[in-house]
């Protein structure tokens, strides 16, 4: 069996391609449907599983979890992807078949044969420490040795920079060359940065583009079939929907104090919202009221109540009772305080897992603070000594994000695409299709799920 490498380079459109000579020289491309939301964990779930969001139960990037009362983004068990797995099928025909992980989401406890994953190190005087989750296990300090240690804060964050792709990139052909897996993934998130701090028609995202395809350039060498597709596309972003604040001013969302900081108090809120991208989902026990308050939101493009979800494959359980979808040009924050002030400490960090919803401003230092970055590189100086240290240089203004994703694609220029090293004399397929089509590829096609 011919080895098959898929190559997830997130951001990656039509009208990106013209920039990326060594992607776009592939044999074969193909239009790619997305899923709603159009986010990294429902779109990759889709195209691991074929269900929809409605059947696999990955509704976003994050959501509140009703049995536990919390909101939780960026969880990494693969057990909270309900269905069976692309390589699970594959193995089912073919018991030998081996299968490698190369960053792609909800890779802890996954099985595949080999897995790499972010995976900080969360020491017990509070500091945080790059490194991966490996498995096998002793393959984790080959590959740092080889490597060193995954630049986490390179992966995300204000110096989010394309050397956390290059380190993904070296890791997946270290894998291949160590492991030789039928199948090997690998996430590539470079152009998820500039586009999102500067709009995917700005130099930067040019710029960003031709370099994610040189990165990328020596898995297209490989003796194996390549896929490379992408799970959304990023368009410009110019307004900003506040729509916690508007359901903390309606009375419906709640907070609790402490140390002079506020949060979310989803316990007795009657209505609260997780922002991701240009979606949101809305918890409430008031549907029919919140959703005229929420529709009347400038910004707001529509609401979809359950019957409305299942149209789009979103129906379930895990979903808002409410989902609002924003505009072109508009995407949802998080904020729920009215008063920088009372805002809570991690507002101003890098924590993908403690705020309650996606916040695009992680990735900016504080423009209004001159002595930002001097400020982080002290912090920084206080961390290789092994103090505790709190990097608070994220701004609270959302006014500088320019790029987003999430609703549906307006035009197929922007929208995600798919690329293959051989013919697939296809024109275009849905993001349901790509399990399937991954599995002909290999000859395995038409196992059931």
């Amino acid at each position: 069996m011919k080895p098959l490498v898929v190559l997830n380079v997130v951001g990656m459109t039509p009208a990106l391609l013209q920039h990326m000579p060594n992607l776009s020289g592939l044999t074969s491309r193909a239009e790619l449907g997305t899923v709603l939301p159009a986010v990294t964990c429902s779109a990759q779930s889709t195209f691991l599983t074929g269900l929809m969001p409605s059947q696999h139960g990955i509704v976003g990037n994050g959501w509140y979890f009703r049995d536990l009362g919390e909101v939780f983004l960026w969880r990494q068990h693969n057990k909270l992807v309900q269905g069976e797995k692309l390589w699970e099928t594959a193995r089912r025909a073919d018991p030998g078949y081996t299968a490698a992980n190369i960053c792609w989401w909800y890779a802890m406890g996954a099985t595949t044969d080999v897995t790499v994953t972010p995976r900080p190190i969360y020491h017990a005087d509070g500091r945080k420490s790059p490194d991966a989750y490996v498995r096998p296990p002793e393959y984790h300090d080959r590959l740092v040795a080889d490597l060193g240690d995954f630049p986490l804060f390179q992966y995300w964050g204000p110096t989010a920079s394309l050397a956390s792709s290059e380190w993904i990139v070296k890791a997946a052909l270290k894998t291949y060359a160590d492991h030789r897996p039928n199948l090997l993934l690998v996430y590539v998130p470079h152009l998820d940065y500039d586009l999102q701090r500067y709009g995917p028609d700005s130099p930067q995202a040019v710029q960003a583009a031709r370099d994610v395809d040189r990165a990328v350039a020596p898995l297209l060498d490989l003796d194996a079939t390549v896929v490379a597709l992408s799970e959304y596309g990023i368009t410009a972003a110019h307004l900003p929907v506040d729509i916690n604040r508007a359901l903390r001013d309606a009375g419906h969302l709640e907070v609790y104090t402490q140390a002079g900081m506020e949060y979310l108090d989803p316990w007795t809120s009657t209505a609260f919202a997780v922002a991701d991208h240009q979606v949101a989902h809305v918890y409430t026990d008031e549907p029919a009221k919140v959703r005229d308050l929420i529709e009347r939101l400038p910004g707001v493009d529509e609401v979809l109540d359950r019957e409305q979800q299942a149209r789009y494959g979103l129906d379930h359980e895990r979903s808002g009772d409410l989902v609002a979808i924003a505009e072109p040009g508009a995407w949802f924050t998080y904020y729920y305080w009215l008063d920088d002030d009372r805002a809570p400490d991690f507002a101003r960090g890098v924590e993908i897992h403690r705020k309650p919803g996606y916040d695009p401003a992680e990735l900016f230092f504080n423009p209004a603070d001159p002595l930002v970055k001097a400020k982080a590189a002290a912090n920084l100086a206080r961390k290789k000594l092994g103090l505790r240290y709190a990097m608070n240089v994220v701004p609270l203004d959302p006014a500088p994000v320019r790029g987003t994703h999430g609703r549906l694609p307006d035009s197929v220029a922007d929208g995600p695409v798919l690329l293959s090293s051989i013919d697939l004399d296809v024109d275009r397929l849905r993001a349901v299709d790509v399990r399937d089509l991954l599995l002909d590829l290999q000859g395995l096609k038409g196992n059931p799920r």
